[in-house]
């Protein structure tokens, strides 16, 4: 994978070249016009921070001179960090009509030909830049879904791998319980009738021995069979947990515009934790991966002895991206919850969003 160049590296070229391009159309006879497009390059450094507000400070440089290079980077880094499209096509307009102005007289004459030649060639410029940057916007926003979903596929496949290990040490358990169990203490119990009945000394202490080392084997055996059968019942899970101390860096780390509000005690069991960050996370995840520019509402309320997780989701504001998904992240939600003896809902709201709700007993056993 090729490594991008540090941004401190790209904004120095962006200020240099436009520079270079105030250079080459230097007019000494009017500084203030050179003035207004150095200042144009400067303001070049602000293009991640404050992209709209970079735009700004560039136009006058379009109004007043031919240095166009520092307003049209302007405008390609604000397509690619904005999601509102309607923004977008504002400023390209505004750059095509202030390209197309000659100042100071403001004169714009549209039954000329080459005044209409010189708005369709400025507008696709314009739209050229516009493209390019939400080209850029895709993706990085494909690169950042492919990432979950690698992610996604590498946790799907541990836990599988740890689902067969847990299967198989039930099975070695029955085994062990069933087979070598039952074969050890009729070895002991045979030691034991011999001990009894034989009047032989030598005898009858090795058959004391052979009993002592059947129990004792029978023991260790059944603490075996008993750490086998917890391992084999309960999937190792990965480590560490998440508690609902991490929910508020999950909401920050989504991705999303997120609002978390929360009266839950810290002192709830750790399944119950673990259920509130599962259901929080896969809602997150859902909305982030079905709902781009969505923002997201965390509701989390302890009444009555139960828990009560509600994660609402506003309409999405551009179209998802059509990427694989197995759907089974609401469907392993919901036999969570189930095991724990809580209920869950989800679908579409009114206004185009979509909601989660799952709610607890506040002391599920584990």
């Amino acid at each position: 994978m090729t490594r991008r160049p540090p941004p401190l590296l790209l904004d120095a070229l962006a200020v240099g070249l436009a520079l270079l391009d105030v250079w080459v159309h230097w007019e000494a006879e009017e500084p203030w016009r050179t003035a207004c497009a150095m200042a144009a390059a400067a303001a070049l450094l602000l293009r991640r921070r404050r992209p709209l507000l970079t735009f700004a400070l560039t136009l006058p440089a379009v109004l007043l001179s031919d240095a166009l290079f520092a307003c049209l980077v302007a405008l390609y880094t604000l397509a690619s960090l904005s999601r509102s499209r309607a923004l977008l096509v504002l400023c390209a307009l505004i750059y095509t009509v202030s390209d197309a102005t000659f100042v100071p007289t403001l004169n714009l004459d549209l039954t000329e030909p080459s005044t209409l030649i010189r708005l369709g060639y400025t507008a696709a410029t314009a739209a050229a830049a516009v493209f390019l940057g939400q080209l850029v916007q895709t993706r990085r926003d494909l690169s950042l879904k492919l990432t979950e979903i690698s992610q996604a596929r590498d946790h799907q496949q541990l836990l599988t791998a740890q689902a067969v290990l847990a299967k198989e040490r039930a099975q070695l358990a029955r085994e062990m319980h069933d087979v070598v169990s039952h074969q050890v203490g009729l070895i002991a119990v045979r030691a034991g009738a011999l001990q009894v009945g034989t009047s032989d000394p030598e005898a009858r202490e090795a058959a004391a021995t052979i009993r002592r080392l059947s129990v004792q084997t029978l023991d260790e055996l059944r603490h075996m069979v008993a750490v086998l059968r917890a391992s084999g019942g309960h999937p190792t899970e990965l480590t560490p947990q998440p508690a609902l101390t991490d929910l508020r860096k999950l909401a920050d780390g989504c991705g999303i515009e997120t609002e978390l509000r929360t009266d839950l005690p810290e002192d709830l069991p750790p399944t119950v934790q673990r259920a509130v960050y599962r259901t929080v996370q896969e809602a997150l995840t859902n909305t982030r991966k079905h709902a781009p520019g969505a923002t997201a509402r965390i509701d989390l309320r302890h009444a009555d002895g139960r828990v009560r997780v509600r994660v609402t989701n506003t309409a999405p504001t551009r179209p998802a991206l059509p990427l694989p998904s197995a759907h089974h992240g609401l469907i392993g939600l919901r036999q969570r919850t189930e095991l724990l003896g809580g209920t869950m809902t989800s679908g579409p709201t009114s206004d185009g969003g979509y909601e989660v709700c799952v709610v607890l007993p506040a002391e599920a056993a584990p």
